[in-house]
């Protein structure tokens, strides 16, 4: 296979493209639908159907999802219905595409698999934390290349409060925060990953990578390099692709 589909479940919008796994990249121009409201399970598959649908596709498809998956089931649900608690993500996913092999995984994983294989991080040996801003805050952890899956680092507390609920996009977004304010913020949050993980690399992910001149450069007495992602919000359609081609 050299063409896989891979289609990124967020809180606000459901995406997907069939990804060259010989280049890293989409193969085609991705499709986008609006997250229901309530994100519940039949809804949201019904979205991912629709955008799968989009391309005709019948091959495999790789799915992220924002939240804890062990063998396929959904362990937490960040920023969608909590009626996915206890699914078999992959067998209703499947199920609605017609019997189409489906693998699901976290979407900040599938990020970070992508831009290990061929993005930021790509032949980065030592400890490598991949870390999505949106409407949440995703985590991918690696160590020698290896990921440590499901990590949602996004939940850590930082003054009192979840960290994505004080420094995600979402929250500058909401709160109308400069970018020098904002950049304080992620400046706490990853000085405190720092301090529990001992990173080598940080990788910043999500939509906001593609504005990382206006936010990077501010943030200071943080020991580890930090780069943007090179996939950018990419980065969860082209690893739900290579860990639907891997068997994953």
């Amino acid at each position: 296979m050299r063409n896989v589909l891979g289609v990124d479940v967020g809180g606000t919008g459901i995406k997907g493209a069939p990804v060259d796994l010989e280049r890293g990249d989409l193969a085609q121009e991705r499709h986008k639908v609006l997250t229901p409201q309530p994100a519940t399970p039949e809804a949201v598959a019904d979205c991912v159907a629709e955008v799968v649908g989009h391309f005709d596709w019948s091959g495999p498809v790789g799915i992220t999802f924002p939240g804890v998956i062990t063998a396929n089931t959904v362990r937490t649900a960040a920023n969608v219905s909590k009626k996915w608690v206890g699914v078999d993500a992959a067998r209703l996913l499947a199920d609605r595409l017609g019997g189409l092999p489906v693998t699901v995984l976290n979407d900040a994983d599938a990020a970070g698999v992508a831009e290990m294989r061929c993005g930021a991080g790509r032949d980065h040996k030592g400890t490598v934390i991949l870390l999505t801003f949106g409407t949440g805050i995703g985590s991918a952890l690696f160590t020698d290349g290896r990921l440590v899956p499901n990590t949602e680092l996004g939940h850590l507390e930082l003054h009192g409060h979840e960290a994505e609920k004080h420094a995600s996009t979402k929250v500058k977004e909401d709160e109308d925060l400069s970018w020098s304010h904002w950049a304080r913020r992620v400046q706490k949050y990853l000085a405190h990953v720092e301090m529990l993980f001992s990173p080598d690399l940080f990788i910043i992910g999500g939509g906001v990578s593609r504005k990382a001149e206006k936010f990077l450069p501010l943030i200071e007495g943080v020991q580890a390099e930090i780069v943007p992602a090179q996939l950018q919000n990419n980065a969860g359609i082209v690893g739900a692709a290579m860990a639907a081609a891997a068997g994953r």
